[in-house]
């Protein structure tokens, strides 16, 4: 059996979504979606600090244990932000999952289902995460992907979805993705 690892791309593309590596030049766009206060309400509460948040990319980049994205469109628009972590033998968390006011439809199925063809082609076979209790659609959406609710605690509902969830969830919501990813990182192009 292949272990999985969590690796960076610089550059993870869809049909009209892209993921770029987060890097410092990104620290302000980040710490606008995180401190608003709306998109940031059921996010971990992130201090209104742009040296703080550019000091947190210049950490991410030398950390090897998360993929951090900003999401795009084809012309580098940015959108959002979405990130791998917390690898737990073939499971692997993703979250810090937010979308701007005014994203084109279809960004968030199409980013979901980039995140699951990326760490699928990663070697992972599950996922697990959480979601703010009082974020019902977000926990909603991930239902309707086939996560299941295995847990709660305080303020968060604890999801896993399996393999065979995931697979039918990449079958089901094709027309999102209908040609998978293709992956770009230093060493490359690689179609996965």
């Amino acid at each position: 059996m292949i272990r999985p690892i969590l690796v960076k791309a610089d550059f993870v593309i869809g049909k009209n979504v892209v993921f770029r590596n987060a890097n410092e030049g990104d620290a302000e766009f980040i710490l606008q979606l995180r401190t608003n206060p709306i998109k940031g309400r059921y996010l971990s509460p992130t201090p209104s600090d742009l040296e703080l948040q550019v000091d947190w990319l210049r950490k991410y980049a030398k950390d090897n244990s998360q993929a951090y994205f900003i999401i795009e469109d084809k012309g580098g628009e940015r959108y959002g932000t979405v990130r791998l972590y917390d690898k737990r033998d073939d499971s692997f968390c993703w979250g810090s999952w937010i979308l701007r006011e005014g994203s084109p439809s279809g960004f968030s199925i199409e980013s979901a289902l980039m995140i699951y063809h990326f760490a699928l082609d990663l070697g992972f076979g599950r996922s697990h995460f959480d979601v703010r209790k009082e974020n019902e659609s977000v926990w909603q959406f991930h239902e309707r992907f086939g996560a299941v609710r295995v847990a709660e605690a305080d303020s968060d509902y604890l999801y896993v979805i399996s393999l065979s969830a995931i697979q039918k969830s990449i079958s089901r919501y094709k027309k999102y993705l209908p040609n998978g990813i293709e992956v770009k990182s230093q060493t490359g192009f690689a179609v996965v």
